[in-house]
């Protein structure tokens, strides 16, 4: 649950970017951090692992709103993919609040990308969390690669390997070039953001 301070009248929201290594989930938030600049509060931290990357930065919108008179924080973290990572993923997901899973749409990592959800499933149970629960979009990334002639999954074969069951909204997408990432962030916060007002408004802390 977002965590909430009282005295700075704010309310800390996180945002976890998921996902199988090298699927782009870093790429996002470099774009974000490039993109939005102006209104992002602190450097963007890295935490290299190797052969792979996680990293957050404190991200404020200023178009969402507040819940309750508080101002809303948002913090933005990305997992390391690989599967001898998986203490630092589960790490990372304490107190989690919405999630991006960024899929890697080469045609070739299509085991990978279900097996990295069931990851996430899994990991999110050990914080009694459920993935049906939980404010989630998918982003099936890398589209751009198709224009090179790199074989990718249609989207209807993502859409049934990931979002068969949890009919969640989803964004093809490109880190690289942009497409829709501007769109994804914006859509996991509104749906956060919807989430947590209707937990305050029950009484939740």
């Amino acid at each position: 649950m977002a965590l909430i301070n009282p005295k700075k009248k704010e309310v800390q929201v996180k945002i976890v970017y998921y996902g199988p290594g090298r699927g782009g989930k870093t790429t996002n938030l470099e774009y974000i951090n490039k993109k939005f600049r102006s209104r992002i509060k602190s450097e963007m931290v890295t935490v290299k692992t190797y052969n792979d990357r996680t990293l957050f930065f404190d991200f404020l919108p200023f178009d969402i709103g507040m819940i309750k008179g508080y101002t809303i924080k948002i913090q933005f973290y990305t997992v390391p993919g690989q599967v001898k990572y998986n203490a630092t993923r589960k790490l990372v997901l304490r107190g989690v609040d919405g999630i991006v899973f960024v899929a890697d749409s080469m045609t070739l990592r299509q085991e990978m990308n279900i097996k990295s959800l069931e990851n996430l499933r899994e990991n999110l149970a050990s914080f009694n969390k459920d993935l049906n629960n939980i404010p989630l979009v998918l982003q099936y990334n890398k589209r751009d690669l198709g224009k090179q002639g790199i074989p990718i999954l249609p989207i209807e074969t993502l859409e049934s390997d990931l979002n068969g069951s949890l009919k969640v909204p989803y964004f093809p997408a490109s880190a690289v070039t942009g497409e829709n990432v501007a769109a994804t962030m914006k859509k996991i916060i509104s749906l956060t953001v919807i989430s947590l007002r209707e937990k305050l408004d029950l009484g939740g802390k």
